[in-house]
């Protein structure tokens, strides 16, 4: 079931936004994470449109959009990875807006592959703003 996170859920989509971080992009160090946890949920999440994804009560996914296009967080805990979750997340998304887009770790081979599953073209690569790894810039709209 989908629906709009609850201020008390908050801990519980960082939970997962921390661990799938860490695991998904193991060439960015650990550290890095960590000290940009407040920075979301203090900044980003506050001015963010965010939907949970539960089953039997737990959230398994979540997805965040700023300005009624932009992704800046798709996650899924990893046991529940490749079952369909972020596909119904992302769609939630492209139901309620005309075009999406986000950026994604070059080096984040599966999630590349995922958004071009979905949809997405890549528009441009670049330095992320903060990392400084290498980035797609991903574009989806409607036809």
């Amino acid at each position: 079931m989908i629906k709009e996170l609850e201020y008390h859920e908050i801990k519980d989509i960082m939970s997962i936004w921390l661990k799938t971080n860490i695991s998904a992009h193991s060439f960015i160090p650990e550290n890095y994470w960590i000290e940009n946890y407040n920075v979301v949920v203090e900044d980003y999440l506050p001015s963010s449109t965010t939907f949970t994804y539960k089953e039997d009560g737990m959230i398994r996914g979540f997805i965040s959009a700023m300005d009624n296009s932009f992704i800046g967080a798709l996650f899924v805990l990893e046991d529940y990875q490749g079952k369909g979750i972020g596909k119904k997340l992302l769609n939630h998304c492209k139901s309620l807006y005309s075009h999406l887009e986000l950026d994604v770790y070059v080096k984040n081979e599966n999630a590349v592959k995922f958004y071009k599953k979905c949809g997405f073209v890549i528009k441009s690569e670049q330095p992320n703003g903060n990392s400084g790894f290498m980035e797609y810039t991903m574009l989806w709209a409607k036809k």
